[in-house]
């Protein structure tokens, strides 16, 4: 029946339950003892009892009682003046005094709270001396000691419900941003896989395709002239087609690349080497420094990857006669040097993407050696071809965030 609460609790609804129980239990053995002790007086004392009753039992069904304090405030005069013409036919009506005081607690502004409280107990303390016809100090300590364990109750009650309300909006608090950590953690998970899948058709798909597309332009080239040439160029370029395939299907799959099956790293960058200078009739040379020891798969998928973007690149901008890749095992790290003799770049002006042109590539090999804490560092200048290095550390962990470097040639 608090006004300014929200919708009672299960636990707020039991105590209202039991202060009209003890309501109506108090004003029940008023009526009974003025009948018992046969008092001329008992029908006039049941009489107000019943009416006290009335008065109390109309109040909480009142919608507006529940939402004014102005109309609480209104029924508890009401309650309260019927209670003072009980006092005074009866001093058994002291006892109603102790559920009046909590509903003065709750229903009254807190400012007029104490002052109400401490007039319905001078107005028990009077009525009860009235009728003794004395005046006493015990007669203080019921009604005082009763006023005082109620505003210490409700005040204590008071405290805990703020408390609760308190922890509640915490608890609230805490699961809306465990709900944005989530949306956010599932966000960044789809992000992830859409920069890896996005990785993987810039490296198999999109370079695939970019070779085809050159060797069915070298094939059209040949005609008619030259068939056998361009037969051979079709040849290779359907084989690129059915390379370029497989690769989908295990990306897709979140596979090692098909190059990479039951072989080295260095073999499988040995096959690249091979292969680009026998479609694009460039000459593409692998070396292999140092002693080779066994990689993750991550690692080898990254390694291999650059290199393809790399000779693609060579291949398709550069104009290059020649290029050369090496593979170092240099004890804490390994290293991946891919050079060529093309046009060359600024490396301060890289290019931006571009869905006709490209421009993806640095972008994909930057992400691929942040993701594994390693380096990237490509050093060109117009007419002076293109140097591109990646380091990555052994055994190291993946989390570091270094910086890609780019260098002019002098």
């Amino acid at each position: 029946m608090n006004t300014a609460s929200p919708a009672p609790s299960p636990t707020t609804r039991a105590l209202s339950w039991c202060l009209h129980l003890l309501v109506v239990g108090l004003l029940t053995l008023v009526a009974w003892r003025a009948v018992a002790d046969g008092r001329t007086a008992a029908w006039p004392v049941v009489t107000a009892a019943v009416a006290c009753a009335g008065a109390y039992a109309a109040g909480p069904p009142l919608p507006a009682v529940r939402r004014s304090r102005r109309a609480a405030a209104l029924w508890l005069a009401a309650v309260g003046a019927v209670w003072l013409v009980l006092l005074v036919l009866s001093p058994d009506a002291v006892w109603v005094a102790f559920p009046l005081y909590f509903l003065q607690l709750h229903l009254l502004p807190r400012r007029a709270q104490i002052t109400a409280v401490a007039a319905t107990a001078a107005a028990a303390v009077c009525g009860f001396a009235a009728h003794q016809g004395s005046f006493g100090a015990a007669m203080v300590i019921g009604p005082g000691l009763g006023a005082a364990v109620a505003v210490a109750v409700v005040r204590g009650y008071e405290a805990l419900y703020r408390e609760s309300e308190r922890r509640r909006r915490l608890i609230e608090e805490l699961t809306a941003t465990r709900a944005d950590l989530d949306r956010v953690q599932h966000t960044a998970g789809v992000l992830a896989e859409r920069e890896r899948l996005a990785r993987e058709i810039h490296d198999t798909l999109a370079q695939g395709l970019s070779s085809i597309q050159l060797l069915l332009r070298a094939a059209e080239r040949a005609l008619p002239g030259r068939p056998d040439a361009a037969a051979g160029h079709v040849a290779a370029a359907r084989q690129a087609a059915v390379d370029n395939l497989a690769e989908a299907r295990r990306f897709v799959a979140a596979l090692s690349p098909p190059a990479l099956d039951g072989s080295t790293l260095a073999d499988a960058l040995a096959r690249l080497c091979a292969t680009t200078g026998t479609h694009h009739r460039i000459p593409v040379r692998f070396h292999l420094t140092g002693a080779p020891v066994p990689l993750a798969t991550a690692h080898e998928v990254a390694l291999l990857r650059i290199a393809q973007s790399a000779l693609a690149n060579t291949v398709r901008h550069a104009r290059a006669t020649g290029a050369d890749i090496t593979l170092g095992y240099r004890g804490d790290h390994i290293a991946l040097d891919i050079t060529d003799d093309g046009t060359g770049f600024d490396p301060a002006l890289p290019p931006a993407p571009d869905p006709e042109s490209g421009g993806f590539g640095l972008a994909a090999m930057r992400a691929r050696m942040h993701d594994l804490g390693g380096t990237l560092t490509v050093a060109s200048a117009p007419g002076h071809g293109t140097s591109l290095a990646a380091r990555l550390p052994l055994g190291a962990p993946a989390d570091r965030t270094p910086t890609p470097v780019f260098e002019a040639r002098p």
